[in-house]
C-alpha cells in the first residue's frame, strides 16, 4: 500500500494536471469558439435591425472564380497569394490545416456561371470575389468579436496556477531541504452594478527532503468584494462600454446593409457602362461603314463630273474622323471592361463577356415611357412664327414605376434609411456620455470587505503539519474609502467636451436628414429629366434616320452636297449614342433612388430585389 505522504506527493500534481488537461484547447477549438460567439451576436443584431439573419461567411472559400480563371486561362500571376489563402505554401510560420476549416460546401462561390455574365450573375460573382466586399464582411465580424470581448468583462473569469519549487537553506546539520508544490484556483467577477468580487482557494504540498522527511498540506481560501456607492456605481455607468459595443455592432450591421445597396448600384453602374460603351462601338462601326459608303459614292460622282473634287475631300476627311472615333470607342470599351472585372475581384486580363442583348432588354422595359404625348407635333395646322409659344411640360400621365410623389418619397426615405437611424442613435450615445462624464465629477465612496480562512505551509514554517481550515480562525476586514471631489480638472474638461460632442452629434443628424431630402428630390428630378431625354432621343433617332435617307437621295439627284449627307450621318450617330446614354442613365437613377430610399433589398450572396413603389404614387 502506498505510503500516506507519497499519496500526498502524487495527488496534488495529479489533480492540478487533470484541471490543466481539461482546460486546454486546440487552436481549432479556440477558433471555433470565437466564430460561434461572433455568429451568435451577429444573428441577434441582424434580427433586431433587418428582421432576419444572414450567414456572414468570412472563411476563405476553397475555390473562387478568380482562381479558376487564373489557372484555366493560363493568366499571369506573381505569387501563390494571387490564387488564394489556401494556396499559400506551408512553412514554419503557417500551416493551413491548423488555422483553416475544411473546404465546406457552403463556403464555395457560385462559379458555374460560365464566362458570360448577366447583371444578376455579375452581382453574385462580386459578392464572392470582390475584395472590398469581403473586407466589409470582415469588419462586421470584427465588431461582433469586439462586443464579445466587452461582454467578457462581466463574465466569471477563472484562473489556475501550479508550480513546484525545490529549495535548501541553513548550514550543515540545521540545513533544511524540501519541495513546495503550490496550486491556486481563482474566480473573479464584475457585476453590471459596479460590484467586483474575487475569490480564490490555494492548496500547497510541502515535502521535506531533510530531517524527518515529513510532508504536510497548506490550505487557505480568500475572498474580497468592492462596491462603489457614489461615483462609478450603477449599471448605467458601469456597463457603458458594453452598451456602446452593442450599439456599435448594430451600427455595423446597418452600415453593411446600406453598403450592400451602394455596392449593387456601383456594380450595376459599371456593368451598364460596359454595355453603353459596347453599344457605342456598334454605333461607331455602323457610322464608319456609312461614311465609307458615302466616300465611295462621292468618288464615283466626282469621276463622273457630278460632284466637285473638294466635296470628295470632305468625305475622305470625315471617313478618317469616323475611323478615329471607331478605334477610340473600341479602346474605351476595353478599358471599361477591365475596370468592371477588377471591381468584381477578377483579373483584368481574364476573358469574360457580357450578353449583347442585355441593353436591348432594358430598352424594351422603357417602351411604355414613349407612349405619351409627343413634345413636338407639326402634323396639323402650324401657327404663325410670331404667334405666342406655349411650351408643353413633360407628360405626367406616363411615368416610370419609381417616379413617385416627392413628399411620399422623402417620408419613405426618412423611415427606411438605416444610416439616418444610426445618427439618431448616436445622439443618444452622446447624451449617455454627458451623463457618465457628469458622474465622474462626483465623490467616490467605495465599500469593501475581505475574508481569508486557512493558512499555507512552507519549508520554514514553524508550525508544521496539515493546515486547519476553521472559520473561527479566519481573518476578516471591512473598508470604507472616500475620495472627495477636490480635484477634478480632467473630469471637468471631459464633461465639457461631452457637451460639445452632443452638439456635434445633433448637427450631424440634421445634416444627414437634409442631405437625404436633397438627394431624393434630385433623384426624382433626374428621373423626369432622363425620361424626357428618352422620349426626345428616340424621336431624334427616327428623325435622323429619315434625314440620312432623304439627304442621300437628294445627293444622288444632285440637289444636295456631300457635306449635307455627312452632317446627317453625324446627327444620327449622336442621336443613337444619346439614346443609349438616356436608357442607361434612367435605369441607373432608378437604382440610385431605391438605394437612397433604403428599400433596395440585397442579400450577402449578391441577390437583390427591387421594391414596388406603385403604392406611393
Amino acid at each position: 500500500m502506498l505510503d500516506p505522504y507519497y499519496s500526498k506527493v502524487f495527488l496534488l500534481p495529479f489533480v492540478c494536471g487533470l484541471v490543466f488537461f481539461l482546460s486546454c484547447r486546440s487552436t481549432r477549438d479556440w477558433r471555433l469558439q470565437a466564430d460561434e460567439q461572433a455568429e451568435k451576436l451577429l444573428r441577434s443584431s441582424q434580427e433586431s435591425v433587418i428582421g432576419k439573419s444572414e450567414d456572414i461567411q468570412v472563411e476563405s472559400p476553397g475555390e473562387t472564380l478568380r482562381r479558376r480563371l487564373l489557372l484555366e486561362q493560363g493568366l499571369q500571376y506573381h505569387d501563390p497569394a494571387s490564387l488564394g489563402l489556401r494556396d499559400l505554401p506551408e512553412n514554419e510560420a503557417w500551416q493551413a490545416q491548423r488555422h483553416l476549416l475544411a473546404k465546406a460546401s457552403d463556403t464555395q462561390a457560385p462559379i458555374d456561371t460560365g464566362l458570360r455574365f448577366s447583371l444578376v450573375q455579375a452581382l453574385q460573382v462580386a459578392a464572392y470575389n470582390s475584395r472590398e466586399f469581403q473586407s466589409r464582411k470582415d469588419n462586421l465580424f470584427r465588431s461582433a468579436l469586439s462586443l464579445d470581448l466587452e461582454a467578457d468583462r462581466f463574465r466569471n473569469t477563472f484562473a489556475g496556477m501550479l508550480r513546484s519549487e525545490i529549495s535548501t537553506s541553513g548550514e550543515k546539520d540545521s540545513r533544511l531541504s524540501g519541495v513546495n508544490t503550490p496550486g491556486r484556483l481563482s474566480l473573479t467577477r464584475k457585476f453590471r452594478n459596479g460590484v467586483e468580487l474575487s475569490s480564490a482557494i490555494s492548496l500547497n504540498l510541502v515535502k521535506m527532503l531533510s530531517g524527518e522527511r515529513a510532508s504536510f498540506w497548506g490550505l487557505n481560501g480568500d475572498a474580497s468584494v468592492a462596491m462603489p456607492l457614489l461615483r462609478g456605481s450603477g449599471e448605467f455607468v458601469v456597463a457603458e462600454s458594453l452598451t456602446q459595443a452593442e450599439r456599435n455592432l448594430v451600427y455595423a450591421v446597418r452600415d453593411f446593409e446600406q453598403y450592400k445597396r451602394s455596392f449593387v448600384v456601383r456594380i450595376a453602374q459599371s456593368y451598364l457602362n460596359v454595355l453603353q460603351t459596347a453599344q457605342r462601338v456598334l454605333n461607331q462601326e455602323a457610322n464608319y461603314k456609312r461614311v465609307v459608303a458615302s466616300t465611295r459614292r462621292s468618288r464615283r460622282m466626282a469621276d463622273a463630273g457630278r460632284l466637285p473634287e473638294y466635296q470628295f475631300d470632305q468625305a475622305v476627311q470625315d471617313e478618317l474622323n469616323a475611323r478615329d472615333r471607331w478605334v477610340s470607342a473600341q479602346q474605351s470599351y476595353e478599358s471599361s471592361l477591365d475596370s468592371f472585372k477588377v471591381l468584381l475581384g477578377l483579373p483584368a486580363d481574364a476573358l469574360i463577356e457580357l450578353p449583347e442583348d442585355e441593353l436591348a432588354k432594358i430598352e424594351s422595359e422603357f417602351e411604355g415611357l414613349l407612349a405619351g404625348e409627343s413634345p413636338i407635333d407639326y402634323s396639323g395646322k402650324v401657327p404663325p412664327a410670331d404667334a405666342p409659344v406655349e411650351l408643353k411640360r413633360p407628360d405626367a400621365k406616363v411615368r416610370g414605376k419609381y417616379e413617385i410623389d416627392v413628399e411620399k418619397a422623402v417620408k419613405l426615405a426618412l423611415s427606411q434609411r438605416l444610416d439616418l437611424q444610426t445618427l439618431a442613435d448616436k445622439v443618444n450615445d452622446a447624451q449617455r456620455k454627458v451623463r457618465i462624464a457628469e458622474d465622474a465629477l462626483r465623490a467616490e465612496l467605495t465599500l469593501g470587505g475581505s475574508a481569508a480562512i486557512g493558512e499555507s505551509r512552507g519549508l520554514s514554517n514553524s508550525n508544521p503539519g496539515d493546515a486547519a481550515f476553521r472559520s473561527r480562525d479566519g481573518r476578516y476586514a471591512g473598508l470604507l474609502t472616500l475620495n472627495l471631489p477636490l480635484e477634478r480638472t480632467a473630469e471637468r474638461n471631459v464633461y465639457r467636451q461631452s457637451l460639445l460632442e452632443l452638439e456635434n452629434a445633433v448637427r450631424n443628424y440634421q445634416g444627414e436628414e437634409d442631405s437625404i431630402k436633397q438627394t431624393i428630390r434630385a433623384n426624382l428630378r433626374e428621373l423626369l429629366e432622363y425620361r424626357e431625354s428618352l422620349v426626345i432621343q428616340s424621336l431624334a433617332v427616327k428623325l435622323a434616320k429619315r434625314r440620312v435617307a432623304s439627304t442621300d437621295l437628294l445627293l444622288q439627284a444632285g440637289r444636295a452636297e456631300i457635306r449635307d449627307l455627312l452632317e446627317a450621318q453625324g446627327a444620327l450617330l449622336s442621336a443613337e449614342n444619346s439614346l443609349t446614354a438616356a436608357v442607361v442613365s434612367y435605369r441607373m437613377r432608378e437604382l440610385e433612388l431605391q438605394s437612397n430610399l433604403g428599400v433596395l433589398s440585397v442579400s450577402v450572396q449578391g441577390e437583390w430585389q427591387e421594391m414596388d413603389l406603385s403604392a406611393f404614387k
